[in-house]
């Protein structure tokens, strides 16, 4: 997977891509994650990328030409899956959404900032606009970061163990199930029995019947249209 990020403020990045998965899945060859700095296509003085906004207001706008000039560039490189925005008026990133585009290679991510960008980039390059939620914060680069890491765990052999992507909340319209490591006891805290026992098919049937309990708990807007219940509710009948 080939991800470009672009950016006015790409030291926002250093760290995200230079630690744990991320950085491992770059050292095997498995991702390239490469940031751009915005203000190296800039033909101003000062390498400015924000002026004014017609028709005036607060906040500054993120011109279009030297977004133009970078996507261009990059575009001569090799061909992109998708170009994306990352805007607060975006459609909503989930997990969903993160395994379709994982199945794709190569992505232009585009940093938002100030007021927002030029509008005629989002009529004639962006090809898909995401947000992470109903907030506002100073720019795309956090964003940015959460999109290009959720992608790139789900690329084959990043992680070590290819069923723990799988077994993630959201997977199954479900969130995770509680789990325990050693020591068994502490503080008279145990861990439950079940899962001390060794018999995998009970210990699966345990760990789905506490991840609809936690998800009818803490997210039943998930859990309704996801056909859980009705799952749950035939196999008791069956046991019947």
């Amino acid at each position: 997977m080939h991800i470009d990020i672009i950016t006015c403020l790409p030291r926002l990045l250093d760290s995200p891509f230079s630690h744990s998965i991320m950085k491992r899945a770059q050292e095997k060859g498995l991702a390239t994650i490469e940031v751009h700095d915005l203000r190296d296509y800039s033909t101003l003085n000062q390498r400015q990328t924000d002026d004014y906004a017609f028709g005036g207001g607060a906040g500054m706008v993120m011109m279009i030409e030297p977004i133009d000039q970078c996507i261009s560039h990059l575009q001569s490189k090799r061909t992109y899956d998708e170009i994306i925005y990352m805007t607060p008026d975006g459609e909503p990133f989930n997990q969903k959404m993160a395994n379709q585009l994982s199945l794709s290679q190569n992505f232009i991510i585009l940093c938002g900032h100030y007021k927002g960008i030029d509008e005629r980039v989002r009529e004639y390059f962006i090809t898909k606009e995401i947000s992470l939620g109903d907030y506002v914060i100073s720019g795309g680069e956090l964003a940015a970061a959460v999109v290009t890491d959720a992608l790139v765990r789900l690329v084959p052999g990043v992680l070590n163990d290819e069923t723990s992507a799988l077994t993630d909340s959201f997977q199954d319209n479900l969130l995770a199930p509680p789990v325990y490591t050693r020591p068994e006891e502490y503080k008279g805290m145990k861990v439950p029995e079940i899962l001390m026992t060794g018999h995998h098919a009970n210990i699966e049937e345990w760990r789905l019947q506490k991840a609809i309990e936690r998800t009818q708990q803490r997210r039943p807007d998930i859990l309704k249209d996801s056909g859980w219940l009705k799952k749950q509710s035939d196999r008791s009948n069956k046991r019947q």
